[in-house]
């Protein structure tokens, strides 16, 4: 049979003339359909002798769901490539890429077909990570301790002294909890023979176990069939184990008592900030970053609304060297000044603990083999990369003609990490053996990828993960995250255009059907497991609130005067002056342009040109970046649903407001855009108010829009009272179309349109929800719950009036329109600044502890 790709597609109704049934049209697809194997490597597909699947992808071939009529096998697996893609953008996982124009985030590359290991090559693997992960822990006890291992010239002392990533803080520091290391990682790959080899090792804070996860969950679904026949070992326990180990290790520090433990990231900006939000959701940890923490008297605090909350343990996703600018380096704005010493101290238990850099590096490879003889008296069970440290001069010598076909790579990190350096010369590495390293090059095994109707060799590489149990035994978690490169030559990194597929992990025996559930939970630990709300997490909450609320408003407000410009309405002077001035204060049109009342044509090019300036702090562009950007701080407290609406709404308004140079978006176009993001911002508020839990962080949110909403509705009635909009029934309508109470006032008033009358719905009235008094009403009940109790909240009540709007009906007894309108352009003055000072005041008592850049108001 060839197994060239195929022209013509089987489509099911020639199945049975053809002489197949579902189970040969699948194996007949992935074989026609699959490009030629490579010589010399390992086809994961193929066997090597007739090209028949593997017993493995037999079996996945007759389970493969069958299609939908008058769709062939091929055609139903394209069509599935599209659903994980679908899945990928409606959960919003992403992956930062670094280049030199700065950050981008994409979307997570996941390939639809799985990555298949066999029960006998499981085991092997599993036995030989167990070895390498006890192996290393065993290296940190000698090196941080005895140190038998540079007296007894097994490992030069070069490649510690040098290396950044070793601590001599840390020497003679036993860590809290008994271990250095919770969970190592090793990329491991298959080579020509069917033998797999250790490729790297990783030990700080092992990235991909969040992405792990969520790969399982998406590909799973799409052969739900086979992954259950197969036998596929699930990887639930393994997070449990995670969690326990450092839960049991951290009790010791909390005195018994239920621990506190965090996930620490390096922020939004980090390569892989999803995995870190989807973990500690998953985990059901707080996710902080260096400013949420704090060390006082060599112990670690969280900055939370309600104060410092102590810390026991630390599930690192920082590399070392940005731990800690007091003692690593200066220029961190990531760590916490003092966890060095609070590490030292025993206060707090660290997956993993610091100064496991240098493990990472390659020229350790190179001596693995001798020092596992010498520490457990065992040979390594698997086989690491041929390695030649440069800086052994028997070694070098041995490698220095015959560099062509092998990798350099560097001893000691280059940017953060040991790199691989192309067209390296003998010459250059003469000036500085100890620095590089030079490895055998494996030629990977090829893993199928299905795309465009045909299955794709790529070269694929799967990150395993040994976890401590704390009792002195490692386990594999039974999968790991497996990554292919384009090309024979190219990187499976995902920062270099690679991707990723889930691992299955075939199983003999009975499948783990554990669940992440933990036993019963005791009334202290419900007590206990309360989640505080970190200072940085309220703050980015209460700036959530103020920009959905502002952005909200300003929407409302370009659309009134777009809206008012193209009609042809009896507005005088007053109104078109009215609405000039607040649109100029609230930055949707640049200060010094001509009025409505001017040159309405061109002040609508200035609003324009302005709905999508981000350098612009109150525009509607950078209104909507700067939500994203506070809702990027929350990603383990957003629905995916919230989060994508976000995304979205920024998106597309940007493309709208991005329009060729020297152009402008018609308003023809605009206007439905606007109509479309109002309709997005009331379903963003919706979700706000509805699908959030209620606690002190919530409280923090709707303090920040009702603050807002003050703000603007102060702005409103200033603007058309002191340009007296308010004298013409066109004004009045205005200002009920800015309010959305233009059909309360005439189902109320019917056909007044009396100033009192506004007074009464738009200032006075405590159900309306955009007049000064029902605005006020829900504020004072939101503050009055913040916590800190009475000390705390009396100074920020005593900001308001303490009923109403602080001005009553019968105060405008006998009051003309003049005194009238005089009262409440005070009224609106007063509250205007009122709500800025009060925001400041919030700002001070809650988020003074917040570390990182200010807001832009």
């Amino acid at each position: 049979m060839s197994h060239s790709q195929s022209p013509l597609p089987f489509e099911p109704e020639l199945l049975p003339a053809l002489g197949l049934d579902r189970s040969e049209a699948a194996h007949d697809a992935l074989l026609r359909r699959a490009l030629p194997a490579e010589a010399g490597v390992w086809d994961e597909l193929r066997e090597p002798r007739g090209g028949a699947l593997r017993e493995a992808w037999r079996r996945f071939a007759d389970l493969m769901p069958l299609p939908p009529d008058g769709v062939d096998v091929a055609g139903d697996l394209d069509r599935r490539v599209g659903q994980v893609a679908d899945r990928i953008r409606a959960d919003g996982v992403t992956h930062n890429v670094f280049s030199e124009h700065g950050v981008a985030s994409r979307p997570w590359s996941l390939e639809l077909l799985p990555l298949l290991i066999e029960p006998a090559d499981w085991a092997a693997i599993a036995s030989g990570v167990e070895q390498r992960a006890a192996l290393l822990e065993a290296m940190l006890g000698d090196l941080y301790g005895p140190q038998r291992l540079l007296h007894e010239g097994l490992l030069p002392p070069a490649l510690l002294m040098r290396h950044t990533g070793w601590l001599r803080p840390m020497i003679g520091v036993p860590p809290a909890g008994g271990l250095r290391l919770h969970i190592v990682a090793f990329d491991i790959a298959r080579g020509p023979d069917g033998r797999w080899w250790v490729v790297a090792q990783r030990t700080q804070g092992p990235s991909g176990l969040g992405y792990v996860l969520h790969n399982r969950i998406v590909v799973s679904r799409q052969f739900p069939e086979a992954f259950r026949e197969l036998r596929v070992q699930h990887i639930a326990s393994s997070y449990r184990r995670l969690l326990d180990t450092l839960e049991q290790g951290a009790r010791d520090v909390a005195g018994g008592a239920t621990p506190r433990i965090v996930l620490l990231t390096p922020g939004a900006y980090s390569e892989t900030y999803f995995e870190h939000a989807y973990l500690a959701r998953y985990l059901g940890l707080p996710l902080v970053e260096g400013g949420d923490l704090t060390v006082r008297a060599d112990r670690l605090y969280l900055k939370t609304v309600e104060g410092l909350e102590p810390v026991h343990g630390l599930l690192r996703r920082l590399d070392d060297d940005w731990c800690d600018p007091l003692e690593l380096r200066p220029d961190s704005a990531l760590g916490v000044p003092g966890l060095l010493q609070a590490a030292r101290a025993g206060s707090v238990v660290m997956a993993n603990a610091l100064g496991s850099a240098f493990l990472e590096s390659p020229a350790i490879q190179g001596f693995l083999p001798g020092i596992a003889e010498r520490l457990l008296g065992e040979s390594l069970r698997l086989p690491s990369l041929p390695t030649w440290w440069c800086g052994e001069a028997a070694a070098w010598g041995a490698v220095r003609g015959s560099l062509e076909g092998k990798l350099v790579r560097s001893t000691y990190p280059q940017g953060g990490r040991t790199s691989q350096v192309r067209e390296m010369t003998a010459a250059q590495i003469d000036g500085d053996p100890d620095a590089w390293t030079v490895q055998g090059r494996l030629r990977f095994s090829r893993a199928p990828i299905w795309g465009d109707g045909m299955l794709s060799p790529r070269p694929a590489m799967v990150r395993v993960y040994a976890i401590a149990d704390g009792r002195g035994h490692w386990h594999v978690l039974p999968g790991g995250m497996t990554r292919v490169a384009r090309r024979e030559d190219g990187s499976v990194s995902m920062q270099r255009g690679g991707t990723s597929l889930d691992t299955w992990v075939l199983t003999d025996g009975p499948v783990d059907t554990f669940s992440m559930l933990p036993p019963r939970l005791s009334v202290d630990d419900i007590a206990a497991r309360r989640r505080p709300v970190a200072s940085r997490a309220g703050e980015n909450l209460f700036w959530l609130g103020r920009y959905t609320e502002r952005t909200e408003q300003l929407v409302r407000l370009a659309r009134t005067t777009l809206t008012l410009i193209d009609a042809d309405s009896d507005a005088g002077v007053p109104v078109h002056r009215a609405v000039s001035a607040l649109a100029v204060r609230l930055g949707l049109a640049p200060p010094g342009v001509p009025s409505l009342a001017q040159a309405p044509h061109l002040f609508e090019r200035a609003l324009l040109a302005a709905l999508g300036d981000v350098d612009g702090a109150f525009s509607i562009g950078f209104n909507l970046h700067a939500l994203m950007r506070a809702a990027q701080g929350l990603r383990e407290r957003l629905s995916s649903e919230q989060w994508g609406l976000i995304v979205g709404m920024q998106e597309r308004f940007r493309a709208l407001a991005t329009a060729p140079e020297g152009e402008l978006p018609p308003t023809a176009q605009v206007l439905p855009a606007l109509d479309r993001l109002a309709i997005e911002l009331a379903a963003l508020t919706g979700a706000q108010t509805d699908r959030m839990t209620r606690d002190h962080g919530w409280r923090l949110l709707a303090v920040g829009r009702l603050l807002e909403r003050l703000i603007h509705v102060a702005a409103r009635f200033e603007a058309f009272v002191e340009h007296g909009a308010l004298a013409s029934p066109a004004g009045i309508d205005l200002l009920l179309e800015l309010f959305d109470s233009a059909i309360t006032f005439r189902a109320r008033y019917q056909r007044h349109d009396d100033l009192l009358a506004i007074a009464d719905l738009l200032a006075l009235d405590d159900a309306n929800p955009r007049a000064f008094a029902g605005v006020l009403r829900r504020l004072r009940t939101e503050l009055r719950k913040l916590p800190g109790g009475g000390d705390a909240q009396q100074p920020l009540l005593a900001r308001l009036p303490a009923e109403g709007a602080g001005l009553t009906l019968e105060a405008l007894r006998g009051a003309d329109d003049a005194a009238l309108a005089a009262l409440l352009l005070d009224l609106a003055r007063r509250l205007g600044g009122t709500a800025a000072a009060l925001a400041d005041d919030i700002g001070e008592r809650y988020f003074t502890l917040a570390e990182g850049l200010e807001q832009r108001v």
